[in-house]
């Protein structure tokens, strides 16, 4: 297993896994990594698992996890569910280095209306930089981000990869209503809202794609792995799009 990994009980029913401190490509293409090696082979008793920015948390059920003694020989002296668990995901770890990871990337374009009604605090973030608000949009459209994590409400993305020149601080007050689809920026990090809440990051833009389909399976547009384009659209293509 790498040295930068290290797993730790979070309670009696999960376990957090670190693969290091430092948000980039490479460690977040080992916990891809591995997400797929666990899909490919869950233990008994493991319910699921939530990947972030630098580690996992695998959740699991600590009746089911003691089955895992009548499975291998080498689990005869692992007295409880954690060092049970801990000692098939070290085995897999060290598997998941050895195997070659699927790199095929899912890229995904989200139309955005910026500024006005749509985003509320463009000129507030073009101000707080010394930009235009032409240069903000041309700025947060050219990148493409990574989806490092799902959090906060159903859906919600927290992207990587936000342009240095648009870290703006959070709202000093939430807003107590936030539309659906808004993109927002807060610090480094920049996000859009799947459904209407309470929030405090800078609203930009909005999107007409509805990122949370609970009736659907997945029931999220997104998942954490994949990238994102903004495309900068007119209101009358808003309209164009939600016709669809």
């Amino acid at each position: 297993m790498n040295e930068t990994v290290s797993l730790k009980p979070l309670s009696e029913n999960a376990i957090y896994i670190s693969f290091g401190e430092t948000i980039d490509d490479t460690i977040y293409s080992q916990i891809r990594h591995f997400t797929q090696q666990l899909d490919a082979q869950p233990f008994p008793g493991m319910i699921e698992y939530v990947p972030a920015y630098t580690n996992i948390t695998i959740y699991y059920d600590p009746i089911a996890v003691l089955q895992l003694n009548q499975y291998s020989k080498k689990n005869l002296f692992l007295h409880s569910p954690f060092e049970i668990a801990s000692n098939y995901i070290e085995q897999l770890l060290q598997h998941s280095y050895t195997k070659k990871v699927d790199e095929v990337e899912h890229i995904v374009s989200i139309p955005v209306v910026y500024g006005g009604e749509y985003g509320p605090d463009l000129a507030y973030v073009a101000k707080h930089h010394h930009l235009t608000e032409e240069e903000v949009i041309q700025i947060h459209s050219e990148r493409t981000y990574r989806v490092y994590m799902l959090g906060f409400a159903p859906g919600f993305p927290f992207l990587g990869g936000l342009d240095e020149r648009l870290a703006t601080p959070r709202k000093a007050t939430p807003r107590l209503y936030i539309e659906a689809g808004s993109v927002g920026i807060a610090g480094a990090q920049t996000g859009i809202y799947p459904l209407s809440t309470p929030g405090g990051w800078q609203i930009i833009g909005r999107t007409p794609r509805k990122l949370f389909l609970p009736e659907q399976t997945p029931p999220t547009l997104l998942r954490a792995g994949d990238l994102i384009q903004f495309q900068p659209i007119s209101e009358e293509q808003w309209e164009e799009e939600v016709k669809r």
